[in-house]
């Protein structure tokens, strides 16, 4: 459904690809809280149910592919999709078959690679990596990699920022439309991402924010492109409204468990 075509008084629908956590701070949970904050209905697909708090991941079950792959399939059959994410995927077999509904129903995906949780537990199996790079990235219209999710995927060392550029550089050569390299894993009190679409390099850069609510923080980051993208706003333009909008989230974030915390999804009512 274009924009001209939906009413004013419909919400745009955006759908997240994810896995859940049970602590609400990361996966579909951070992914829906974010899509409401933009305004845009949200939609999921559950890939696999989490044991997890601020401190660990403690269990994982993962979803069986085809009740992946009908949870995608009933949604787009109802529902006017105007943008997806992906997040966890676990598997091989879940990222084919999502890779699949990806071009069955011509999504418009951003991918976020998730393969460790902020715990340091693995969230993505090492023989999944890839099915990750050779399925599910050359159909990303955004690919939103950390520092070490991005030299996982191409085997180049990223330690700095013209690193982040060369590692990027590769992943559009592997497939992506795009790529939103992120950078708050190298050190300083400046943080860089760097967006690069096609021979274009925006450069995006602001002080690093010291705080322990960083649970969750690529899923939001991710979920804020996607619900952008739903709303009808150019590529670079969701990237940049969604960095702003992770960053309030962070300023925002209350102190909650012992480890990482969640951030501040939401508005407060009044």
């Amino acid at each position: 459904m274009s924009g001209a075509d939906r009413r004013a008084d419909v919400p745009p629908v955006a759908l997240t690809i994810a896995g859940s956590d049970s602590g609400g701070g990361a996966g579909i949970q951070a992914d829906l809280k974010t899509f409401a904050a933009h305004g845009v209905y949200g939609l999921s697909a559950i890939t696999a149910v989490t044991a997890q708090n601020t401190v660990a991941v403690t269990g994982v079950q993962e979803i069986e592919p085809e009740l992946v792959s009908s949870q995608i399939a009933a949604v787009v059959s109802d529902f006017p999709v105007a943008a997806a994410k992906t997040g966890m995927l676990s598997s091989a077999a879940i990222i084919r078959v999502v890779a699949k509904a990806v071009d069955d129903h011509e999504l418009r995906v951003v991918v976020d690679p998730v393969m460790v949780a902020k715990s340091g537990d693995r969230l993505l199996r090492a023989d999944a990596v890839d099915a990750l790079r050779e399925e599910l990235l050359p159909r990303a219209a955004l690919l939103t990699p950390n520092v070490p999710e991005a030299s996982d995927l191409t085997g180049l060392r990223v330690e700095n920022e013209d690193e982040m550029r060369a590692a990027g550089e590769k992943l559009l050569g592997l497939g992506a439309r795009a790529v939103l390299m992120k950078g708050g894993h190298l050190d300083g009190e400046k943080v860089v991402d760097l967006f690069l679409e096609g021979s274009r390099v925006i450069r995006f850069g602001g002080h690093r924010i010291h705080t322990r609510a960083t649970h969750g923080t690529g899923c939001t980051l991710s979920a804020a492109v996607a619900a952008n993208l739903a709303l009808g706003r150019p590529l670079p333009e969701a990237v940049k409204r969604a960095r702003r909008y992770l960053r309030t989230a962070m300023f925002r974030a209350t102190p909650l468990g012992q480890g990482h915390g969640p951030l501040g999804h939401l508005p407060e009512l009044s």
